[in-house]
């Protein structure tokens, strides 16, 4: 892969948010659903994805300006060895937790010994006649690849599963899992970048949007809805919009504004099953202009004293 910060378009030393916005602009640009007959937008969607998976990770990025690792991840000089202080370098890489060790001009059998299970000295070298005690090293993995699901308010609370096109422009319907929230992780084994030991994983976060009218509350949904004068005072049957659809609300007669209901099983799925419910709040809408509403009110009176308990 070319250098990632050639890719992303950025300078070696932009900061995260710069990166975060190069990337976006680039995968909306080159995302296979946008560019079903480009071949090569695909190609080049997947690399600056994996150039985002390397440049948004901290450790990564710092190894790879370092030029400890290349720009697909992996080291950057497997198999080297050289001289240096009168010692010598010898690198055993090619499998999870890479070694490195430098002699410096002493005798390290014994430490290879304790570590590889080989022989201090003898044949073939200053590790045994087997290289590293004649025990290879177990082929390594592909690198794992993050992505962020933007998630519908909507389809996180139903759990409505959700189509991703992965870096290779592949599509899978991910099942959203019960608890679902912004920031919740979901793995996809084997569907990271190849490698000799097998693909790595998927990483996907899950960002849930937010919605014109409801509002999360734990495992519950809160929703304002505004009734007539009439609704409140004399008790009315309306039409309550729900994640699941519409449904019918019973307003009891005298609600109050600010008076909340409840509306079963409407919310989020728990992590431990069931779901929460719907809260309805109610807010009476008074016309400020109906002369006939107007009319009656200034013939009428309250005679409470609704203020009484505010010491005013």
């Amino acid at each position: 892969m070319a250098d990632p910060y050639t890719l992303l378009g950025v300078s070696r030393g932009a900061d995260e948010a710069a990166i975060k916005s190069a990337y976006r602009k680039l995968a909306k640009e080159l995302h296979p659903d946008r560019n079903k007959d480009n071949p090569k937008a695909a190609e080049k969607f997947s690399d600056v994805t994996r150039a985002y998976d390397l440049l948004s990770d901290k450790d990564k990025r710092a190894k790879f300006d370092r030029g400890e690792i290349d720009a697909d991840g992996n080291p950057a000089h497997p198999f080297g060895f050289g001289g240096g202080g009168g010692g010598q370098t010898y690198t055993r890489s090619g499998g999870p937790g890479d070694f490195e060790f430098n002699t410096g001009g002493g005798d390290f059998g014994d430490i290879f010994e304790g570590l590889f299970g080989g022989r201090g000295r003898g044949a073939g070298g200053p590790f045994g006649g087997g290289g590293f005690g004649g025990r290879a090293a177990p082929p390594q993995r592909g690198g794992n690849v993050t992505y962020r699901l933007s998630v519908p308010f909507v389809d996180a609370a139903t759990l409505a599963p959700q189509r991703i096109t992965l870096a290779d422009g592949k599509t899978i319907d991910l099942k959203l899992s019960p608890g679902v929230e912004t920031g919740t992780q979901m793995k996809l084994a084997g569907k990271g970048q190849p490698g000799p030991g097998g693909a790595g994983d998927a990483i996907v976060t899950v960002e849930i949007g937010t919605h014109p009218f409801y509002t999360r509350d734990g495992d519950h949904v809160r929703l304002d809805l505004p009734v007539s004068l009439g609704e409140a005072v004399l008790g009315a049957r309306v039409k309550v919009p729900t994640v699941d659809g519409p449904v019918m609300l019973a307003v009891p007669a005298g609600a109050r504004s600010g008076q909340t209901l409840r509306l079963k099983g409407k919310g989020f799925t728990r992590k431990e099953g069931g779901r929460g419910d719907q809260l309805v709040t109610l807010m009476i809408d008074v016309p400020g202009d109906d002369a006939a509403l107007r009319s009656f009110v200034e013939g009428w009176s309250d005679g409470r004293d609704l203020r009484g308990n505010l010491g005013v």
